[in-house]
């Protein structure tokens, strides 16, 4: 590290710093689209987003630091919160919709979407999103790649609303709604976003547990911490399917 930048401290990607107003991130294959994609929703008015200010002297990405509190992974959102997170998530898609990435584009893909429909963030988290003067903004965009919209809402409703085993169904089934509602679904998806609330987090427990075993990293030391959760957390979700379809419906 050099003079002046500060470590921030990720779970995925090492070697994130802060300089100033701006946060360096090691560049990838990935970077140009990224950029072009966060470009585009600074265009189309999007304030959920850091901007994308190019490149440093040592060829790091630059984004804009966004300054706030960075929520936690424990799903205490309120219902009123929950709606509004939803409710950008909407925006977020609705910008997506509108940007056409050059061929040829690289992108990170660790779990493989659903299908491809627009460029979506695929880590709409707590750990990702901060809590600014503007609104909530997401962070960490170097996983942005093309997937669909209900595979993207699947893993952050989950994700946002804290459904897991430490949650009775009916308080996760009402947590699940009031950000579904927020991001305005058409209850006609409902019984397909049900099903895929599973399949997400299965497909996650599978990079990690996959990563375990071919020892590769952070997937391996990210099984080590929380492989049983979203191994656990993937089979409630299956169990309580039914009880998410009417919810939803």
């Amino acid at each position: 590290m050099f003079e002046g930048e500060e470590a921030l401290v990720g779970n995925v990607t090492a070697g994130v710093v802060r300089v100033g107003a701006t946060v360096r991130r090691p560049a990838g294959p990935w970077t140009e689209g990224v950029d072009a994609f966060l470009w585009h929703l600074e265009r189309a008015g999007f304030t959920g987003a850091p901007r994308a200010l190019g490149r440093d002297e040592q060829g790091r990405q630059m984004l804009e630091y966004v300054s706030g509190e960075i929520s936690d992974a424990t799903g205490t959102f309120t219902v009123a919160e929950l709606a509004e997170i939803g409710r950008m998530q909407r925006e977020l898609h609705d910008a997506a919709a509108a940007f056409v990435p050059d061929s040829g584009t690289r992108w990170e893909t660790p779990i493989p979407p659903d299908r491809a429909e627009l460029v979506c963030h695929n880590d709409v988290a707590p750990w990702n999103l901060v809590r600014a003067d503007r609104g909530w903004v997401l962070i960490d965009w170097d996983g942005a790649a093309p997937s669909s919209r209900l595979w993207d809402l699947a893993y952050a409703a989950q994700s946002m609303a804290g459904m897991s085993t430490r949650r009775d169904p009916a308080e996760s089934a009402a947590r699940l709604r009031a950000y579904t509602d927020g991001y305005g679904l058409d209850p006609v998806h409902g019984p397909e976003l049900a099903v895929l609330l599973g399949r997400r987090a299965w497909a996650m427990y599978e990079l990690l547990e996959t990563g375990f075993r071919e020892n590769r990293q952070p997937w391996a030391r990210i099984f080590t911490e929380d492989g049983t959760y979203w191994r656990d957390t993937a089979a409630y979700l299956d169990r309580h399917t039914a009880v998410w379809a009417a919810a939803l419906g």
